[in-house]
């Protein structure tokens, strides 16, 4: 598979740049366990559960056909506040260029996904967001991580 973005003249990228890019996201790890059609138990790492939102900024993000996930390291904690805070101005400040059709990709990220919008799932008042890849981008760096209400970094990796 090659992806590229033809708006930003990118070089096409393969699976393996794509993995490394994803790599970039610390993610929890989960173990999903069910009963199969026979009674017997199975269950599957998944590493994409995640929370929602009690109060989405939902209509922003259905008005345009691009969005941008911006994996933030452990020095941008102030500004990735500055985006968890209610603003009239969250990029106040913010250095950042325009991407995939004109989304803003933050220059402090360690790696970032600019993706066209495939399919918005509606859920309640949530929506989960399918995203094509079109252009990546990825830098040394400590990721960020939430984990009981608070920020922390990876420590040691093991």
């Amino acid at each position: 598979m090659q992806c590229f973005d033809a708006t930003r003249n990118s070089a096409p990228f393969d699976q393996d740049e794509l993995r490394q890019t994803f790599g970039c996201f610390a993610t929890g790890v989960t173990v999903v366990t069910t009963l199969g059609t026979d009674g017997l138990p199975i269950g599957l790492v998944v590493n994409s559960f995640s929370s929602v939102s009690l109060a989405p900024s939902r209509p922003a993000f259905t008005s345009h056909t691009a969005f941008a996930v911006n994996i933030m390291p452990v020095e941008a904690k102030d500004e990735t506040m500055q985006f968890a805070r209610p603003s009239d101005d969250k990029f106040s400040g913010v250095s950042w260029e325009a991407g995939f059709h004109g989304v803003p990709v933050l220059k402090s990220a360690i790696a970032t996904l600019e993706c066209e919008t495939a399919r918005r799932i509606e859920s309640g008042d949530h929506e989960i967001y399918i995203g094509d890849v079109r252009a990546i981008s990825r830098t040394d760096g400590i990721p960020l991580i939430f984990h009981r209400g608070r920020f922390a970094d990876l420590g040691q990796v093991i």
